[in-house]
């Protein structure tokens, strides 16, 4: 199998970044008002990308979305969806929004809390999301009552989950030809999910981009969630290499997001949009082994193993550890921000919604906010970035029990240097594999990582507000599309002509 070597692929993309526009460095981001895309994907992780030194998947058109961005090297989520989710619609801890798990009623976020497509929407934006929710299958907790003007969506996590709680999609749902919630009714889409939830994103775009005010387009895609699922196409060059359906249909559906990604950029080219949209990519958490497999996974034409790339870190989804968090996160605003830079500076899912209402020139909800703008580290890798702890818990207690319990379990502490899991102690920048626990070593940094995580636990615990409810009795999903077929049917959505 050939592969452009990674020495190789560097040097191309530091001439793509030449080549792009310059950034217009004189004139302020923050209230500049652009448009706003938002493309996050479900379970790809930091390593799932050719430009982050795979050696074998290809990804061309997010090889050139990195190089035409400012790449934030140290973005840091939660080690599940719904936390990460809710902590970007809120710019808050998730567990502060009572999300402490994926179901069971504690995916719902705070209806207590604004969420940014309402602060967009303040600032005049036309909002839409298009794809995976996950933070409330019930109404009042439908992005259609939480700030987004156009919503498409499944329910629960993943396309035709179903649990015994509230968090389930359309019963019987698949990939292929998914029934989408539209604006509040469903309807029967054709094709591959990931294909038709961009279909109905860049439909969108072509309506709202002659209006006068910004749009902010949410991109969340389903996939590479399980099971693992892609279009023949994506994955019988992975099953051609030896690897097992359940690899074949993990790196399809990636490469699957990287064709769609080209769609994207093609038709923000064509309809002229390019220089005044700020374009933002991520992942929701660490890559899920469960897709990505572990060791040897296959074999190329010429005999060399194809091992699973995780960037040489420790853990994925689920996992506390740097591997179960860390995700890229593309910033490319053409003419407007400087193309092909590094920010090593650590930052998290909080900080996208002060970021994004400064860029709006929104007012963030007050009180509410805990992240940064990041806006001054994209204008100046010399702006002020006072160090900070960043906290993580994985959640997921039984339900019942006493999350107090479960304090001192399965967390972490983040600073710019150090990454405290438990009682072991990394030094991140030495040692970005977690190999060797340096605890013994740097005492008081352990203490003051413990007080203040103990401290931040104390203030957050009262604001589990899911941990008591009781399960939900119905599906609503199930309800509603039972309902409407039994009344009305299930039309056949028309996908817009493009």
């Amino acid at each position: 199998m050939k592969r452009v070597p990674v020495f190789l692929t560097a040097i191309l993309g530091g001439i793509a970044a030449l080549a792009a526009p310059q950034a217009r460095a004189a004139e302020p981001l923050a209230g500049a008002r652009p448009n706003i895309i938002l493309v996050i994907d479900d379970d790809a992780g930091y390593g799932s990308i050719g430009a982050h030194g795979h050696p074998w998947l290809r990804t061309p058109n997010l090889d050139q979305l990195h190089a035409h961005s400012v790449r934030f090297t140290r973005f840091l989520v939660s080690p599940t969806c719904s936390p990460t989710r809710s902590a970007m619609m809120t710019g808050r801890h998730p567990m502060r929004n009572g999300v402490t798990h994926t179901i069971l009623e504690r995916e719902r976020m705070t209806l207590d809390a604004t969420t940014l497509p309402e602060v967009l929407r303040s600032a005049g934006y036309t909002t839409g999301i298009f794809g995976k929710w996950h933070l409330g299958d019930e109404e009042p907790y439908q992005p259609q009552n939480r700030g987004f003007d156009e919503t498409f969506i499944h329910g629960a996590g993943g396309i035709g989950q179903a649990y015994n709680c509230s968090c389930a999609d359309v019963p019987g749902n698949k990939y292929f030809d998914p029934v989408i919630r539209h604006n509040g009714s469903f309807v029967k889409t054709r094709g591959f999910c990931t294909d038709v939830f961009f279909t109905a994103a860049l439909g969108w775009i072509d309506r709202v981009r002659a209006e006068e005010k910004p749009f902010f387009a949410y991109i969340p895609t389903n996939a590479p969630h399980g099971p693992f699922i892609a279009p023949p196409e994506n994955t019988r060059r992975f099953t051609e290499l030896g690897m097992k359906p359940r690899q074949a249909g993990f790196y399809g559906m990636i490469e699957n997001i990287d064709e769609n990604m080209g769609r994207l950029l093609e038709k923000l080219q064509a309809w002229e949009l390019l220089p005044n949209t700020l374009i933002i990519y991520m992942s929701d958490n660490g890559m899920t082994h469960n897709g990505a497999g572990r060791g040897v996974i296959g074999r190329a034409p010429d005999g060399t193993e194809l091992k699973v790339y995780n960037a040489g870190m420790k853990g994925t989804k689920g996992s506390v550890d740097e591997g179960g968090v860390r995700v890229p996160f593309f910033v490319r605003w053409e003419g407007r921000i400087r193309a092909g830079r590094d920010i090593p500076h650590v930052a998290a899912h909080i900080d996208l919604l002060p970021t994004l209402a400064a860029l709006a020139a929104a007012e963030p909800p007050a009180g509410q906010v805990e992240g940064r703008n990041l806006l001054p580290l994209i204008e100046s890798a010399d702006a002020a970035w006072p160090d900070r702890y960043l906290f993580t818990h994985l959640g997921r207690w039984p339900p019942g029990a006493d999350p107090d319990e479960f304090q001192w379990q399965r967390f972490a502490v983040r600073n710019h240097r150090f990454r405290l899991v438990g009682d072991a102690l990394f030094d991140m920048q030495e040692d970005p594999g977690q190999t060797t626990n340096v605890a013994e070593g740097h005492p008081e940094v352990v203490r003051q990582m413990r007080e203040a995580y103990d401290e931040w636990w104390r203030k957050t615990r009262p604001m589990m507000v899911n941990e008591e409810v009781p399960l939900s009795p119905t599906r609503p999903f199930h309800v509603l599309y039972h309902k409407q077929r039994e009344s009305a049917g299930i039309p056949e959505w028309e996908p817009p002509p493009l």
